[in-house]
């Protein structure tokens, strides 16, 4: 069994863990260490015990809230769920729409004003130069 040396609120502890678990261990102590951190820089130097205690209740303290904030998520997410199966269970209505069709023959008689539309232009131009 791996024996790792961690470092929380200025002091040194050998801990030991599983194998293979030593960064995990090096993490959570970090954590641990921060909070430590957070309680030396507000009350100064205090017994060991005392200052791991409370770490430890401050890291309880935010793990509560995360826990909290998760069960919340997890309740809006399956209303989602409920949501979203809902409107998949649910039958839309065709919608019919008609898209009328031109007759080719109008087609063919706005092609032949376009061109007699063109052919009026230049013949316009061409005065207007002269």
């Amino acid at each position: 069994m791996p024996e790792v040396t961690i470092h929380i609120g200025g002091r040194s502890f050998d801990v030991s863990c599983q194998e293979g678990e030593e960064s995990y261990l090096q993490s959570a102590a970090r954590m641990l260490d921060d909070e430590a951190q957070v309680l030396s820089d507000q009350i100064g130097r205090m017994p060991e015990s005392r200052m791991l205690l409370m770490a430890g209740l401050m890291l309880a303290d935010k793990t509560a809230a995360s826990e909290d904030r998760i069960r919340e998520l997890e309740a809006k997410l399956a209303e989602r769920q409920a949501e979203l199966e809902q409107l998949r269970d649910t039958e839309v209505p065709v919608q019919k729409i008609e898209v009328p069709i031109v007759p080719p023959m109008v087609a063919e008689t706005l092609a032949e004003l376009a061109a007699r539309a063109e052919a009026l232009a230049a013949s316009v131009e061409e005065k207007a130069a002269d």
